[in-house]
């Protein structure tokens, strides 16, 4: 197709290339961060539980000896055990401006799924639901936040134009943690606890305990929500050594309902703060800058990627406080060891209970992520 060669990425140097594409096609932009290249490595091979559950193809366009663009599409096993009608999945597209350029990725990562017996695309997601989801469509004029997408402002117009429409967005909100909560807020969280209500930080010496409860009450409370895709211990225990050294107790609170737990709130320093004039790099000196900047400098961002209810938990008046009493806690400590914003993200745009409790605790929902769908 007008001289342009889909290579499938097979071998380290082939995948090298496919992390690296997008940091020469930002290379303009001031607000992308390339992602660390070894983070990159462990996400899209077999160390990532994902394989274990799914079929993975990556491609590379070249055309006149040059990368020019890349996708990737996923069939997950693991949905379609729950859905039979799931789509199948594509994601980490990245390309120059050029419409046949784009046209050549998604013709050949669909005819892969439609060879599967796949009946929908749907993406982008890098690589499923629990991770990196959907495409950057507003808010291009800050950089991400950790594990967040960062994308190029004509990605969406090219898939439009090749017959992809929204299936649905997703929202980050951002806190300015510097500043009290609105005064109906504040006297919400000002009250007595319940006697049956309790909050607590994570308990570092019983981690692998901890990273158990917080998946299950995970799996309970999104067991519901659009696109929904369990997370499996393995899953969890690859996330929690990957960001374990991210992980501060005080920035990961449970609650307890009559001493059983039944929510949680994990919030991350924002490693993209750390990195971002790294280049993705962390030799020769990338190591030494990024621990001096976590570890003594601090960062001033930080991202809530993980939070939930048990569903059994949501009810009632005490029900409705749990988020509130979780969302605050982390308010005030993350104020309190000096971080100035935290993004909580993402969150689904028709999810109205969950983005009304996020606005009437002072955040404003400043990024727009699109996943788009298209028949096979």
């Amino acid at each position: 197709m007008s001289g342009i060669e889909l290579v499938p990425v097979e071998g380290r140097a082939l995948l090298n290339r496919f992390i690296r594409l997008p940091g020469r096609l930002h290379r303009d932009d001031p607000n992308y961060v390339a992602p660390l290249h070894l983070e990159r490595l462990d996400a899209l091979t077999a160390k990532n539980p994902f394989f274990s559950h799914a079929e993975v193809q990556f491609w590379l366009a070249r055309r006149d000896g040059r990368d020019v663009g890349r996708i990737s599409a996923q069939v997950d096993r693991q949905a379609l055990a729950l859905r039979p009608d799931a789509p199948g999945l594509f994601g980490m597209i990245a390309a120059e401006d050029d419409p046949v350029v784009f046209q050549a990725l998604v013709e050949t990562a669909a005819a892969w799924l439609r060879a599967r017996g796949m009946r929908r695309m749907q993406g982008p997601f890098n690589l499923n639901i629990n991770e990196e989801t959907g495409l950057l469509v507003d808010g291009f004029d800050t950089p991400p936040m950790l594990l967040m997408g960062h994308d190029l402002p004509y990605v969406g117009k090219r898939l439009e134009a090749l017959g992809f429409a929204k299936a649905k967005d997703v929202i980050a909100y951002l806190y300015d943690v510097t500043v009290d909560l609105p005064v109906s807020a504040r006297r919400l969280l000002d009250r007595p606890l319940p006697a049956e209500v309790s909050v607590r930080r994570l308990d570092l010496r019983r981690y692998h305990d901890e990273v158990r409860t917080i998946t299950a009450i995970f799996n309970d409370a999104w067991a519901d929500n659009w696109g929904f895709v369990p997370l499996s211990e393995a899953e969890t225990e690859h996330l929690a050594k990957s960001l374990k050294p991210l992980l501060d107790p005080r920035l990961v609170s449970i609650v307890s309902l009559r001493g059983e737990p039944v929510g949680f709130l994990v919030c991350l320093p924002n490693l993209n703060e750390a990195i971002r004039d790294l280049g993705g790099r962390l030799l020769p000196f990338g190591w030494a800058k990024l621990l001096w900047r976590l570890k003594v400098r601090g960062v001033k961002t930080a991202r809530v990627p993980l939070m939930g209810i048990r569903r059994a938990a949501q009810q009632g008046i005490i029900g409705k406080l749990l988020p509130f009493l979780l969302m605050d806690a982390v308010r005030r400590d993350a104020a309190g060891m000096g971080f100035e914003r935290v993004e909580l993200s993402w969150i689904l745009e028709d999810n109205w209970p969950m983005r009304h409790i996020n606005e009437s605790l002072g955040g404003v929902a400043y990024k727009t992520y699109r996943v788009y769908e298209r028949a096979l």
